[in-house]
């Protein structure tokens, strides 16, 4: 048994939809349970009448509502031609979705529960029609909505499942459908707490949703089905020759995954690494390709850099002093204040003289953080034992990652010799003791040059 997500653009027209009804016929005797995305733009359609509502933009959120019927209906209409349960279903949920909005509007806020419960409409209506078109092919399906038995946490749009709780869900309402011979057709992106309040699980979610009931299910593999060949060497955008990478561990995506590269969330892989259950990256656009490989143990081959990826729109935050030798405690204060913040710190490198931390937050994080970072420490400035915190707009993380890295010498060497003899001055400088990834930071504007001239010296010619 295999478990098959299909995300945003994949579902995201009736062509779409076509294509994947094609694949799940070609892997039926593979046992599929699918998980669909809402079809794309939907979730971002949702959003934004929701605050048009909350703003109290009637006509707005009005004509959001219109292109979202006319999206799904039409859908239908292409596929299955007039088929009146399956539109007065998909009618319901519309006229329920602008009954919320019009009380949106009386009441002019959104709760995180409200949001959760609204953006749950797209994967709900699309998991509807496309189990309808699959039964009008001869194919026996199900659909499931994953808010009647995924059990998460309440911590609304971004949930954690419970294990334990959807375990026993799972075998009481899925299981027998699938024992029967039918497909389940299960919402991404959606679950529910333990008093059954609507939640959604954050970015990745659907992937999460995929991954988690692989894991549940004992899966042999995880396909998620998305709109590239795979997991690249490099974005395809700034690097012409880049290319799809075979097989990759569980460990090296998640470095890429950080560090900027779209493949999977860090935290939809968890479930699946526990196990040891290998994930495929497919393209829907080219289904005969095998994509990308993602297995527990990292894989033996000549390449040493498997890939190279970025972050731009970064800033750098500087706190220096001679002040702070040997004082303890002033890195833990410079990260409480930016946990306090909300400020994700992407990227940390200090001194060994300890007279320097400086770390990289995104642009929109910064002003905030360094005003608070003054407040801090004001006692410490005003005693000159911390000079104060400067701050370098305009700068980009880029990461080398690769499992062949580890334990192979020089290759920190190589890598500085490429950008410093084509004029790219590195700012910082960080790599952790797993020597899967070395990460530092450059001008934003050098970005580009940086990723195009190490792709070709470390990936192309290797």
């Amino acid at each position: 048994m295999i478990v098959m997500k299909f995300g945003g653009t994949s579902v995201g027209s009736p062509e779409m939809l076509e294509r994947v009804a094609n694949i799940v016929k070609k892997n039926l005797d593979r046992n599929p349970v699918l998980v669909l995305s809402a079809m794309s733009g939907v979730t971002d359609m949702l959003i934004r009448g929701t605050k048009q509502a909350e703003i109290g933009d009637m006509q707005g959120y009005l004509e959001t509502h219109k292109k979202l019927k006319e999206k799904h209906l039409s859908t239908i209409n292409v596929l299955m031609g007039n088929e009146k349960d399956l539109i007065a279903e998909i009618s319901k949920f519309m006229d329920s979705l602008l009954n919320i909005w019009k009380a949106i509007e009386v009441l002019g806020e959104v709760t995180p529960r409200a949001m959760d419960a609204i953006t749950s409409f797209g994967e709900k209506m699309n998991v509807r029609i496309f189990a309808s078109y699959l039964n009008k092919l001869g194919i026996k399906a199900r659909y499931f909505d994953a808010d009647s038995f995924i059990v998460t946490s309440r911590n609304f749009g971004n949930a954690c499942p419970i294990e334990k709780h959807t375990r026993k869900e799972l075998e009481k309402l899925v299981m027998p459908s699938m024992r029967e011979g039918a497909i389940p057709v299960i919402t991404g992106f959606i679950g529910k707490t333990p008093e059954g309040l609507t939640t959604t699980l954050g970015r990745g979610g659907s992937d999460l949703t995929a991954t988690f009931l692989g894991s549940l299910l004992g899966a042999k593999e995880v396909w998620i089905w998305t709109d590239v060949n795979g997991v690249m060497t490099a974005d395809p955008k700034i690097v012409k020759n880049a290319r799809p990478i075979k097989e990759l561990s569980f460990i090296e995506v998640t470095e890429l995954s950080y560090y900027g590269a779209k493949v999977m969330h860090p935290r939809s892989l968890l479930p699946v690494m526990e196990k040891g259950i290998p994930v495929r990256i497919l393209n829907t656009f080219n289904p005969d390709f095998n994509g990308t490989l993602i297995t527990k143990t990292p894989v033996e081959n000549k390449d040493v850099v498997k890939s190279i990826t970025y972050i731009k729109d970064l800033v750098l935050l500087n706190v220096t002093g001679r002040g702070m030798l040997g004082v303890p405690g002033i890195a833990a204060r410079v990260f409480k204040t930016a946990w306090e913040k909300g400020a994700n710190v992407l990227m940390i490198s200090q001194s060994s003289s300890e007279q320097n931390i400086c770390f990289v937050v995104r642009k929109e994080e910064a002003q905030n953080l360094v005003d608070a970072l003054k407040n801090e420490f004001e006692l410490e400035i005003l005693h000159r034992d911390i000079e104060g915190v400067e701050k370098i707009d305009n700068v980009a993380i880029i990461s080398v990652v690769g499992a062949g890295m580890r334990g192979t010498p020089g290759i920190a060497g190589r890598i500085f010799t490429i950008t410093g003899k084509n004029g790219i001055n590195v700012i910082a400088i960080s790599q952790g003791s797993s020597e899967y990834n070395i990460s530092f930071v450059v001008s934003g504007n050098l970005v580009e040059k940086a990723v195009q001239i190490l792709h070709k010296e470390l990936i192309e010619e290797q």
